[in-house]
């Protein structure tokens, strides 16, 4: 089976488009058509619907893709034991991570991870939408959660601790709060659905009610709300640390708990070997947050 037309298979998947697999594949749309067609020929199915702009998966289309996944996983970890580049990782490295994290620590990065790895790509999917990475072709998500999805592998980056914050202006005109009874009488900022902000106290978790005057469908939104003065808000320590040293935040240290911590970590779509690309990539990153 050819690598290359499972390659665009896949890749026209993900991307939604024949002609997005090949600029991702570095060939033209001609010859990605041309070798979709030829792996369509040699299964004996039809595998995608075409329109002048935008492929869809038929049936056997989305039967196959799992595999066709498995094919190229198999083809570039093959190529990589056998044939280790002295110059580093190569390959497209599809990741995907949320908005605060992505901007702020991630994208910083990828200047150094270019330069050492000449022959590496990265095709970096910014959304705070929890992806699909087995399906849509995702090398690795990196997330700030509790997970909940155990048909992923994960592998710990880094603690997550967090901070209760608010604007100076805010608390000028609303006061500080000492304990987590008094958040009942503040307002909330967080995001879209969040009904409690979980708590560490002596007795364990607890999940506090927020009187949340506006959510926001990022945690983008919700840090610049609570600049705003809008309300109080949960931060990530390395998101909030910039605008507390700036004056533009003040913690909020409560006498009977604190926000729960979470941890930053890596999703893989499987258990099998992780690449070279991706090894990089992690190796990086795990730096960069211990600095």
């Amino acid at each position: 089976m050819d690598s290359v037309a499972v390659a665009v298979f896949v890749n026209a998947a993900s991307a939604g488009s024949l002609s997005a697999a090949a600029r991702r594949l570095g060939i033209s749309p001609m010859v990605a058509t041309r070798r979709l067609a030829a792996l369509e020929d040699e299964l004996g199915v039809r595998l995608m619907h075409r329109t002048t702009r935008s492929v869809s998966l038929t049936p056997e289309g989305e039967a196959f893709l799992p595999f066709a996944f498995t094919v190229m996983e198999a083809s570039e970890a093959g190529r990589a034991i056998v044939a280790p580049s002295i110059k580093g990782a190569t390959g497209l490295l599809r990741v995907t991570a949320c908005g605060s994290i992505g901007r702020t620590v991630i994208i910083p990065l990828m200047p150094k991870l270019l330069d050492e790895n000449p022959g590496l790509k990265v095709d970096f999917l910014l959304t705070d939408t929890v992806v699909d990475i087995a399906s849509t072709g995702i090398d690795v998500a990196i997330r700030i959660a509790e997970l909940k999805d155990s048909t992923l592998v994960g592998s710990t980056l880094a603690r997550n601790p967090r901070l209760l914050c608010a604007s100076p202006n805010y608390l000028g005109r609303r006061g500080t709060p000492r304990c987590l009874a008094d958040l009942a009488d503040h307002d909330c900022v967080t995001t879209t659905g969040t009904m409690h902000f979980p708590f560490m106290t002596d007795g364990g978790e607890r999940a506090v009610r927020i009187p949340a005057r506006l959510t926001a469908s990022s945690i983008e939104g919700v840090h610049e709300a609570c600049l705003a003065g809008v309300g109080l808000a949960v931060l990530s320590t390395w998101h909030a640390k910039p605008d507390i040293e700036a004056g533009r935040l003040t913690p909020i240290v409560l006498q009977d708990g604190a926000p729960k911590e979470l941890t930053i970590t890596a999703l893989f779509p499987t258990n099998r070997q992780v690449l070279p690309k991706v090894r990089v990539f992690l190796d990086m990153l795990r730096q960069v947050l211990a600095d």
